[in-house]
């Protein structure tokens, strides 16, 4: 199945989805195997806590489908540094090591941490010129929220380097009242602030943090169903990422999202259904 964009959630690593994603009793090395029979893509937020193995890199390499696209985060050490500049070596590296899954790592994402101000864009754009993968740039500095020349400063920078500005969109999360501690925990570690619908390249990239009741997430999502269908109109391959608090329900949304954009684009097909509950014999051919 060819999607004309890419559809995933936070992880494939996650063991409460078997029963529903992964049939009951599924060991965790098939999980991604199994989790790229459904979506087409999925955040690298295992490589922004911990670099795997070579051997690792190997094992995914085998189980991902060449049309899959695994958003690979820059280790937190290398975009929580003091300084950006003195990473680049820590950068290529590993750029190397992820060199086997080839042009699956695509876009590479640096997540930068709400101190990250104005005054390092010069920074930024000398990290960037030695960055040459396809990338995606994530900022929690409030300043580049506020549309003034801050904010026009850092989309231009970019813009004219071809990198891509992600958008987090956490309304949904942030509307819920509920006090859980999954959903206090989320609202504790998730930024809230305005939502930057950007698409400075042909490959905009957006992060859903959603509500834990399926449907109440329904009008957060309805602008996104219109803007990711006008992007694919106009010939772009939007990412969207799909997340609950504690991401038990994060495929269910994921799936939700996209029937919601059928209605928008009937042409487009069908998820795939998740593999049959209650068999865990996996066949990777």
């Amino acid at each position: 199945m060819m999607l004309p964009y890419c559809l995933g959630c936070p992880s494939w690593s996650e063991a409460a989805w078997r029963g529903s994603l992964y049939p009951d009793g599924t060991p965790a090395s098939d999980y991604l195997a199994l989790y790229a029979r459904v979506f087409n893509a999925v955040e690298g937020n295992t490589t922004f806590y911990a670099q795997p193995s070579a051997a690792t890199v190997q094992r995914w390499a085998q189980r991902m489908p060449a049309h899959f696209r695994f958003c690979a985060k820059l280790p937190w050490d290398i975009s929580h540094s003091a300084d950006l500049r003195q990473q680049i070596s820590a950068t290529q590296a590993f750029v190397a090591l992820l060199a086997p899954l080839g042009e699956r790592v695509t876009p590479f994402w640096l997540q930068l941490p709400a101190s990250f101000g104005p005054a390092r864009l010069g920074e930024l754009a000398d990290f960037l010129a030695c960055f040459e993968k396809p990338l995606a740039v994530e900022v929690r500095h409030p300043a580049f929220f506020q549309r003034g020349e801050e904010e026009r400063a850092l989309n231009r920078l970019l813009r004219d380097r071809g990198i891509e500005r992600l958008c987090l969109d956490s309304r949904a999360l942030f509307s819920c009242h509920d006090d859980t501690p999954a959903v206090r925990h989320a609202q504790a570690k998730k930024p809230r602030l305005p939502v930057r619908p950007a698409a400075l390249s042909a490959f905009p990239q957006v992060r859903f943090i959603g509500h834990p009741v399926l449907a109440a997430n329904d009008p957060f999502m309805a602008p996104w169903v219109d803007k990711i269908a006008a992007w694919i109109e106009e010939g772009w391959h939007p990412y969207v990422f799909l997340h609950t608090p504690d991401n038990l329900l994060a495929p269910e949304l994921a799936r939700r999202f996209h029937e919601q954009l059928r209605t928008r684009l009937p042409g487009l097909p069908l998820l795939p259904d998740p593999p049959a509950v209650g068999s865990s014999q996996l066949d990777l051919l």
